[in-house]
């Protein structure tokens, strides 16, 4: 007798989440473990001061993230099935387009690449919480997007400490302030569950 769909198709997107939250915070441990010589050789002299790869690179990761949370969001706005994470849902998507015009202006003065389409991983995830439904959604919700902001903020404190570019250091204050309204706001659905915090 073999498995039920529903069966198969929950241990297919519970083995697809694990695999991208991980995969997620993946670049984010490589960008803290590359902050030496290579990544902090300096790319451009602009006038908000000396550019590095290091720098670049943040400015995309930055806008990667919001790539995934405002769709993320806006589910949340139809799907959640609580006001918490109705709530959550929009603050995400108030602080993403936000932060996202901030990150949009940076990369133009600056000069540097933004990506313009989901990963692979964050495609996975968002078809994920698209598949979702009641509980599920809530849930995978809140600890999909708290997991992912709280992978950025170690990467946040080391630009923050880091960078000599006015703008770059900018960006890091507004991203700082909105990753732990995110994550303060994902808290009080009650939904993140610590215990797979990495």
């Amino acid at each position: 007798m073999g498995m039920s769909r529903n069966a198969v198709g929950a241990i297919f997107v519970g083995a697809a989440l694990m695999v991208t939250v991980g995969a997620i915070g993946y670049p984010v441990v490589l960008g803290i473990q590359k902050t030496g010589t290579a990544s902090s050789s300096v790319v451009a002299d602009t006038d908000f001061g000396p550019l590095t790869k290091n720098d670049r690179d943040f400015v995309a990761e930055v806008h990667a993230a919001g790539l995934l949370e405002l769709p993320a969001g806006r589910l949340a706005l139809k799907k959640g099935t609580t006001g918490d994470v109705r709530a959550a849902g929009q603050r995400l998507v108030n602080a993403d387009v936000s932060l996202d015009a901030t990150c949009r202006k940076v990369a133009t003065r600056l000069d540097v690449t933004l990506p313009d389409k989901l990963s692979l991983q964050q495609q996975a995830l968002l078809t994920a919480m698209t598949d979702d439904r009641g509980r599920k959604f809530d849930s995978d919700f809140a600890n999909i997007l708290w997991t992912a902001n709280s992978r950025l903020l170690p990467r946040i404190a080391d630009i923050r400490t880091t960078t000599r570019n006015t703008l770059i250091r900018q960006l890091a204050d507004q991203a700082d302030t909105s990753v732990l309204d995110h994550m303060t706001t994902l808290e009080k659905t009650g939904r993140v569950d610590y215990d797979q915090a990495p």
